[in-house]
């Protein structure tokens, strides 16, 4: 038999207005009853019935999300986790893929009364979705935003702190010759990333072996490696901004023959799902995506409670995930580019 709304209320100890409230999400539940009342639906596979609630309240009962690209494991895990977090209250999630906002100026997301809210993960040309969605009064919040807005309601990764530790974590093996590669300098990430590694040099009284500007692409990372490789400038450890970026350089050296930890040691950003499977394993700085979708969700389901509800920054921590792509520093060793009679006899 399909579970009700007393069962949940059974089932989580708490009464059924307490109940209606978390499905309604009413912002004077307390959270620890919140949790209980959710835990209990899950449970249960209680599934409130949206089409009537939507009804009575005059909404659609759909959020949309909008977002670059699907081909990205870090955009799938916020993706996915966003979508259960919207389920258990409720809501459906609708996605829409573009490139930057005259992409999707006509898709229906963006149109009043289509949905009741919007995520903007990692938007492109973000000015101008804050300034229609505004206008058009649909609720939203940015989520990896490319500038620094202090009035707009944006969920954001510690990037500057994410550069610091990576970059500290290299120092502390013994590492003095060590090169950033950065991403495009559009994105906030990118810039705080850069700042971070910069901070965490002066602080220890290194000067940078290089920074250089890159895409987030794998071939980006192949690419300056090469050339730092075959004109014999290979620092002895390098920060990438992102695991794409790393994974060309990893990539780089092994077609050169070039040892990874033992030559170069390698730090990417976000912990790719490809991270953890290349071999080395690479050493990387975590984006917890599970944690910024559901802040992300929480922050939207309250402006839409409370339409006069300042813009608020919530700023989560990343986390340095060390693997195998860094080692320590070597005492007299000498990097050498392998021949091709090594390489051969290695294979």
């Amino acid at each position: 038999m399909k579970a009700s709304i007393f069962d949940v209320a059974r089932k989580s100890g708490l009464s059924v207005v307490t109940v209606s409230r978390v499905i309604n999400n009413a912002a004077s539940v307390r959270p620890a009853n919140r949790e209980k009342v959710l835990r209990a639906m899950r449970e249960l596979d209680y599934q409130p019935n949206a089409s009537a609630r939507s009804l009575a309240k005059g909404r659609t009962g759909v959020i949309g999300l909008t977002l670059t690209t699907l081909h990205d494991s870090f955009f799938d895990a916020v993706v996915k986790e966003a979508n259960e977090r919207l389920a258990e209250r409720g809501y459906l999630l609708s996605l829409s893929i573009a490139t930057g906002y005259n992409d999707s100026f006509h898709h229906p997301l963006f149109q009043e009364d289509r949905v009741d809210g919007i995520l903007l993960l990692s938007p492109i040309d973000e000015d101008e979705y804050v300034t229609e969605l505004r206008r058009k009064n649909i609720p939203f919040v940015l989520i990896d935003n490319s500038e620094s807005h202090s009035s707009v309601p944006s969920v954001v990764v510690d990037n500057f702190k994410g550069g610091c530790e990576a970059t500290r974590h290299l120092i502390g093996l013994g590492h003095t010759s060590i090169a950033h590669i950065g991403g495009t300098g559009s994105f906030l990430s990118s810039r705080e990333r850069e700042r971070g590694f910069l901070f965490a040099m002066e602080e220890a009284g290194l000067a940078p072996h290089s920074v250089e500007r890159g895409e987030f692409e794998i071939s980006s990372g192949y690419r300056i490696a090469k050339r730092w490789i075959e004109s014999g400038t290979l620092p002895s450890a390098v920060f990438a901004a992102d695991d794409y970026i790393a994974l060309g350089v990893l990539d780089a050296c092994k077609n050169e023959g070039i040892r990874v930890p033992r030559d170069l040691s390698i730090v990417g950003f976000d912990d790719q799902h490809l991270a953890a499977e290349f071999r080395p394993a690479l050493t990387t700085v975590r984006q917890p995506a599970g944690e910024i979708a559901a802040a992300a969700v929480d922050l939207l389901l309250g402006i839409m409670a409370e339409p006069a509800k300042p813009g608020t920054v919530v700023q989560i921590e990343p986390k340095l995930i060390v693997r195998e792509s860094t080692a320590a520093v070597e005492s007299g060793k000498t990097i050498k580019k392998r021949t091709t009679k090594e390489q051969e006899e290695r294979t």
